[in-house]
């Protein structure tokens, strides 16, 4: 069973049923117990940074997620928001982050540019890959994902970062480490290759 944490921030049904078409039994659920036994972890969202750190330890689940990605090492993939509570803090607010991996949250700035980009982006980017990961088999090189975000992954944490995407500046599009994922776009609005994503994840749940 994978577990997909409900902590009443966006796009968690959405992101359950696209698992279910990919064929995981898959859970949305706020029950420790639930969690603490699922096979792999995956916490989707869109919304306040803030909120969503209120939300998480209000439940009790901060500390249970951070024992689930970091001393059970389950496969354990962040979406958008749920990616971004990886980092140690955000510039939406002043709530820390959940501080798996070395990084903070950072807004789109264009002030700079002469033709300033709309914010938040929203669209289909390709990714730029910089290393091999089983989360990305069988997706091709010119394969596209979408993005919906005002703010992006600083990660200093280099040898994590699986790709890069770029809107006004390059930045992280997704993370790699050990049985840690993190990506900024959205697998379950990416058509084809968000669900052969999805699937390649499923895999990973049912060999660790």
């Amino acid at each position: 069973m994978i577990a997909i944490v409900n902590y009443d921030m966006g796009n968690l049904e959405s992101v359950a049923r696209a698992f279910r078409h990919c064929g995981a039994e898959a859970l949305l659920t706020s029950n420790p117990e639930e969690i603490a036994r699922a096979a792999g972890v995956v916490l989707p969202g869109v919304g306040f940074f803030d909120e969503a750190m209120r939300n998480l330890k209000a439940r009790g689940l901060d500390a249970l997620l951070t024992r689930r990605a970091l001393k059970d090492r389950v496969p354990f993939l962040g979406i958008c928001l749920g990616f971004q509570m990886f980092t140690k803090h955000s510039e939406e607010g002043d709530a820390a982050g959940l501080g798996w991996i070395d990084g903070i949250t950072r807004r789109f700035r264009f002030d700079d540019l002469e033709k300033p980009l709309k914010v938040p982006h929203m669209g289909w980017n390709a990714l730029r890959t910089r290393k091999d990961s089983p989360l990305l088999a069988g997706i091709g090189a010119d394969s596209c994902f979408y993005f919906a975000h005002s703010y992006y992954v600083s990660c200093t944490e280099e040898d994590a970062v699986l790709a890069t995407t770029s809107y006004g500046t390059e930045f992280v599009a997704a993370v790699a480490r050990n049985n840690l994922f993190g990506v900024q776009f959205h697998p379950e609005k990416s058509h084809r290759a968000g669900l052969q994503m999805i699937a390649n994840f499923i895999g990973m749940t049912r060999h660790a």
